[in-house]
C-alpha cells in the first residue's frame, strides 16, 4: 500500500482485498436439514450409542476428525457433509428415548425448531438494544415458568447456560444479601475481612453447589452438610442447632428438590419455616424436581418454595430444550442487577429502563435461548407439561415393579419422582463382590449401546440409577433396560 500525503496507508482497491468466504448458505442448510431430519427420525427405536467392545473403540471410531489444521479448506458443504454421514453416526443420542443417565431430557419438535432458528439470526441476548426479539420473549417465557411452578410474578429471572450457573446466580444473589447484612458491598470491595459465609444443606447438595461456592470465593468447604444417615437425608435437629449457634448471624440453606441419584427431596417446607424463624436465606436447587408442582401425586414435595429467597431448575432436563438451558429465579430482582451489571462507556446505560439481561445474569454473550423456551411453552402449555411428567411418572413407578418382582434385583430406595436407584443382587452371589459386579455391569451396559445409564453409589452400595425424563421415552423403552442387562448378566455368570 502507498502511504498518502498525511503518511497514512492508502485504502486497499476493491482488486487487492482479500476473496470473501464463499456464500453457500443454501446448500449447507439444506444438507444439514436433511441430515437432522433422518437422525431425528432414527431416535425412536435406535440404540442409545454406537456399539463398542472397549472404551478405546470412541478413539478409532472419531481418528478422522484429528489432524493438523487444513491450509485450504474443504468448503462448507464437504465440511458439513463430514460430519452428516461420518460424526452423527458415532454420536451419543442423547435426545433418544433409551437415554437414562444424567437426568437428561431431550428436544422437543418445537424447542428443536425454534433453536434453528435462534442459530439462524444469531441474536446476542445480552440486552434490548441487542435484540428486542430475543429480550421480550425470555422476559415473556420467565413469566410462564413463575406461572408453571408456582413461583411469585415479581421474582427477578434469567436465563442461564444450564443449573450450575443457575446456582451460581442465586448463590451470588445470597452472597450479595450476606454481605450487606455484614455491613459490606461484597461485589465491590470483595469477601476480605469477613468471616466465612455458614452455608447449610444435607447430603443431597448436588456438586454444582460447592463448585458454585468455589468460584464465587466463598470457598467449596463452606457447605456444612447435615445428613442423618448414609444416604445423605437431611438431620433437621442438627441443622436447628447449628442456626441456633449462629446467635442471629446471616447464613444461607440449600434445600435440594430432587437429588440426581434417587429423586429424593429435601423437606423444602420445613426448610422454609426455619428460614424464617433464624431469618437466613433459602436456596433451593430444583433443577428437575422442581417438576413436581405439577403432578398433584408429587405436589407436596415442593410446598413451600414460593417461600424461599432464590429457586433454580434446568431447562434441559424435564422442560425437554436443547443444551444448555437454566433458569434462576430470586425474590429480590435488586440483588441481580446490583452482583452481574456491566459499567462501560459503551455498554447500556445503567438507567436503561427496558430489561437487559447480561445486567442480571453471569453471561455477557448470551445466545437467544429464549426461542426455544417459548415455543415448547407456547406449543404444550401447562396440560401438556403436566401430562409429560405424569406420564413419566407412570413409567417410573411401573419400571421399580419390574425390579420388585426380579428376584436378581434389589431397589435400593423409593421411587419418590422419575429416578429408580437399584442394583443387581443375583442368588448365590456374596455381598462383598456384588460392588464390583454392578460397575462391571455398568461399564458394559455404556459399550453395549442399546440403552444409556451409568453407575452410583447409595448408601455405600454400588448401583444403577435410570432417570426418566425424555419425552419420547415409553415404557417398552425403560423395559429394555432390564432385558439388555439380564443378558449381561448371564453372560457374566457363565464366563
Amino acid at each position: 500500500m502507498s502511504p498518502t500525503p498525511t503518511g497514512e496507508a492508502a485504502p486497499p482497491t476493491a482488486e487487492a482485498l482479500p476473496a470473501a468466504l464463499p456464500d453457500d448458505s443454501a446448500a449447507v442448510l439444506e444438507l444439514a436439514g436433511k441430515a437432522a431430519a433422518e437422525y431425528v427420525a432414527a431416535l425412536t427405536g435406535e440404540p442409545a450409542a454406537p456399539r463398542r467392545q472397549h472404551e478405546d473403540d470412541w478413539q478409532d471410531a472419531l481418528a478422522r476428525f484429528t489432524g493438523p489444521l487444513p491450509d485450504r479448506g474443504m468448503g462448507a458443504a464437504a465440511a458439513v457433509r463430514e460430519l452428516a454421514e461420518h460424526a452423527l453416526p458415532q454420536a451419543v443420542r442423547s435426545s433418544g428415548p433409551r437415554y437414562f443417565h444424567f437426568v437428561t431430557g431431550g428436544t422437543t419438535p418445537a424447542a428443536l425448531g425454534a433453536d434453528w432458528l435462534a442459530a439462524t439470526i444469531d441474536q446476542n441476548a445480552a440486552a434490548w438494544v441487542c435484540s428486542p426479539l430475543a429480550t421480550q420473549l425470555e422476559t415473556v417465557a420467565l413469566g410462564w415458568l413463575k406461572e408453571l411452578f408456582g413461583l411469585p410474578a415479581p421474582w427477578g429471572a434469567v436465563t442461564t447456560t444450564g443449573g450450575t450457573m443457575a446456582n451460581f446466580t442465586g448463590l451470588a444473589a445470597a452472597r450479595r444479601w450476606w454481605g450487606l447484612r455484614h455491613g459490606a458491598d461484597v461485589d465491590h470491595q470483595g469477601l476480605a475481612g469477613l468471616p466465612v459465609m455458614p452455608v447449610f444443606g444435607s447430603g443431597f447438595a448436588h456438586a454444582s453447589i460447592t463448585k458454585s461456592l468455589g468460584m464465587l470465593g466463598v470457598g467449596r468447604s463452606a457447605l456444612r452438610r447435615f445428613p442423618a444417615d448414609g444416604t445423605g437425608r437431611l438431620d433437621l435437629d442438627a441443622l436447628r442447632t447449628a442456626l441456633r449457634e449462629l446467635d442471629g448471624a446471616p447464613a444461607v440453606l440449600v434445600a435440594t428438590a430432587g437429588e440426581p441419584d434417587a429423586g429424593r427431596f429435601d423437606p423444602v417446607a420445613e426448610l422454609a419455616d426455619l428460614a424464617a424463624e433464624f431469618d437466613v436465606w433459602l436456596h433451593v436447587d430444583g433443577a428437575f424436581g422442581l417438576f413436581a408442582a405439577l403432578d398433584g401425586r408429587t405436589a407436596h414435595l415442593v410446598e413451600g418454595v414460593e417461600r424461599a429467597h432464590s429457586v433454580t431448575v434446568d431447562g434441559h432436563k424435564w422442560l425437554n430444550v436443547p443444551f444448555d438451558t437454566g433458569f434462576s429465579f430470586v425474590r429480590d430482582p435488586a440483588l441481580l442487577g446490583s452482583v452481574f451489571t456491566n459499567q462501560a462507556a459503551y455498554l447500556v446505560d445503567v438507567d436503561d429502563p427496558h430489561i437487559n439481561y447480561a445486567n442480571l445474569g453471569p453471561d455477557n454473550s448470551r445466545r437467544a435461548r429464549s426461542l426455544a423456551v417459548w415455543a415448547t411453552l407456547a406449543a404444550y402449555g401447562r396440560d401438556g407439561y403436566r401430562q409429560l411428567v405424569s406420564r413419566h411418572l407412570a413409567v417410573a413407578t411401573g419400571f421399580a415393579e419390574q425390579v420388585r418382582q426380579d428376584p436378581d434385583l434389589e431397589l435400593l430406595a423409593p421411587v419418590v419422582l422419575n429416578a429408580v436407584c437399584f442394583r443387581v443382587r443375583p442368588r448365590g452371589v456374596p455381598e462383598g463382590e456384588l460392588d464390583a459386579l454392578n460397575r462391571r455391569l455398568a461399564e458394559q451396559l455404556l459399550l453395549d449401546g442399546r440403552v444409556h445409564l451409568g453407575a452410583t453409589t447409595f448408601d455405600g452400595r454400588a448401583a444403577l440409577r435410570p432417570v426418566f425424563a425424555n419425552w419420547r421415552t415409553s415404557p417398552q423403552d425403560a423395559g429394555l433396560i432390564l432385558e439388555v442387562l439380564r443378558e449381561l448378566l448371564d453372560r457374566e455368570t457363565a464366563a
